[in-house]
């Protein structure tokens, strides 16, 4: 029960990784701006986009080659960087962060350092997008099988009041700052929330909440609240990684790589330029018309630099995991993962999670609250695809039908530390 609640709510290795040919340094493009990538010229990208998006343009995904522009830091980040960073080291064991406070821990990155990968991953945990809190309101689901050359079939659909952060430790922007006086009485780093859930009725009302902590050996606690029986059930961990029904989605995947750090083992693969969607153009995404609705099309792809880094479940540690090996390709400069690529226990591509984001002053052009001193990146897209079932669950955020059009809130103090209980998910419920 508890799995297929999850569900609604969330709504070989080795060959793929040959296949994508690593160097380190920039690639040889093959494109141009204004050039237009459909499945009939795909293999021009197919060395400078992941297995997975390569499976998504093979299968119908439309890419609009642009200019590459800039993304900068928000002031407030790049000060705390200057500030805190010089005092941030790994502990003995090599896994976990020692005198963090705010700002990147490592913005000196050596790809010759034995640590290297590990001091990634934990950049991208405290990347600038979002360091104090998070309210994306109001964004839509829609699940579909993956159908080249035809029209959009929904399979299923779902809505979402909210989905939450905020940070204890890393704040920048919003008072306490740099630090919650609650990190040294609950040791917990980070709160998420999403809920409540407004359709489809079955699942009306329901939610999760989960709560990280910065002692390594202390998994996340995570809690959904069903609204059919109409109680509160604590969920295993490593169901957090595992999507089952009508959603390819999970919560470890919503902002590209986000489980526990210290429960996978890091490898540094290499950097290269590659193409991402970093400033997409639409707001709200529009749905592909081309893959069967399974990803967001026609979009703005641009050459990007990247580090890449396999991660691979701890053993011992993550006994209920289903991947063997998850492959994150990080931006150089926004520090986020425009795509995930995981493999299957037996090394084939399994789920391809494919991010279109876009950097601005504001989510949307006509926004009136949700307006910015600095440019900062938002999520526009979010394509979750089962590429052995040929399913995708593409999300949109904002929601193309949502009554809230500005939609994110990102440091601004939308959400505070009540919002991530319980009761106050359970009070939400309709």
């Amino acid at each position: 029960m508890a799995r297929h609640v999850l569900a609604k709510l969330t709504l070989g290795v080795a060959a793929g990784i040959a296949g994508l040919t690593f160097v380190t340094g920039a690639a040889s493009a093959g494109v141009k701006p204004g050039d237009v990538i459909t499945p009939q010229n795909a293999p021009v990208v197919k060395d400078i986009v992941s297995p997975g998006v390569y499976y998504a343009v093979t299968h119908g995904m439309h890419m609009n080659i642009v200019p590459t522009e800039r993304i900068d830091w928000p002031p407030p980040y790049k000060e705390a960087t200057e500030k805190y960073s010089s005092q941030v080291r790994l502990t003995p064991d090599h896994r976990s962060l020692v005198g963090y406070v705010a700002g990147q821990p490592f913005p000196l990155i050596d790809a010759n350092d034995p640590d290297v990968a590990n001091k990634l991953i934990w950049n991208t945990q405290f990347r600038p997008i979002a360091t104090d809190d998070l309210d994306l309101r109001f964004f839509d689901c829609e699940s579909e099988y993956v159908k080249p050359g035809q029209d959009q079939k929904i399979v299923d659909e779902i809505q979402v009041g909210h989905f939450s952060g905020y940070s204890l430790l890393g704040r920048t922007e919003v008072d306490p700052l740099p630090v919650d006086p609650d990190f040294k009485k609950t040791n917990r780093m980070g709160l998420f929330a999403l809920y409540p859930i407004l359709a489809p009725q079955e699942a009306r009302g329901g939610g999760l909440i989960r709560w990280r902590y910065q002692d390594p050996a202390k998994g996340d606690d995570s809690w959904v609240w069903e609204p059919g029986t109409r109680r509160v059930r604590r969920l295993n961990e490593a169901i957090l990684s595992t999507s089952s029904g009508a959603q390819t989605t999970d919560p470890d995947h919503y902002a590209g790589f986000n489980p526990k750090v210290e429960e996978y083992d890091y490898k540094f693969i290499g950097d290269r330029n590659m193409l991402a969607s970093e400033h997409a153009e639409h707001s709200p995404e529009q749905t592909c018309p081309y893959d069967g609705g399974a990803t967001a099309c026609p979009e703005a792809w641009e050459m990007r630099h990247m580090y890449i880094v396999s991660a691979k479940p701890r053993p011992g540690i993550n006994q209920g995991s289903l991947d063997k090996e998850t492959i994150i390709f990080i931006d150089t400069e926004s520090w986020a993962e425009p795509y995930v690529d995981t493999y299957d226990r037996s090394g084939k591509l399994w789920k391809a999670h494919i991010f279109w984001t876009t950097y601005r002053d504001r989510p949307v052009p006509d926004a009136r609250i949700a307006v910015y001193p600095f440019k900062r990146q938002f999520v526009l897209g979010a394509a979750a695809i089962d590429t052995q079932g040929n399913f995708s669950t593409m999300c949109y955020l904002p929601g193309q039908h949502t009554p809230e059009r500005e939609c994110w809130y990102i440091n601004m103090g939308a959400v505070d530390k009540t919002f991530f209980t319980i009761q106050s998910m359970v009070k939400a419920a309709p």
